[in-house]
């Protein structure tokens, strides 16, 4: 499930990117609005392109390679889990 799951983040990170090899700032709007549509919503912080953007952008060339799309995913991820055990712990009480 692991490795399906490592397929899938770098099939939709070609999707997005095309034959360019990376995301530029309206690539990267789209495919947060299209695969990250839930998540997105219920931040408590508004989390904007412009923000992503810069935060990824580490040549500042507007352009998210796919090693900060990852890293992308691995934040949201944590923040995922973090939602996840405050909700159990808040259950627990």
């Amino acid at each position: 499930k692991m490795e399906h799951a490592m397929e899938t983040m770098m099939f939709m990170f070609h999707k997005f990117a095309g034959d360019k090899g990376y995301l530029a700032k309206e690539d990267l709007r789209i495919l947060m609005e299209k695969e990250f549509p839930v998540l997105l919503e219920n931040q408590k912080e508004s989390l904007t392109v412009d923000k992503i953007m810069k935060d990824l952008d580490e040549c500042q060339d507007s352009r998210v390679g796919f090693q900060n799309f990852f890293k992308l995913t691995v934040k949201l991820t944590i923040a995922c889990n973090d939602i996840c055990n405050t909700h159990e712990e808040e259950g627990k009480e």
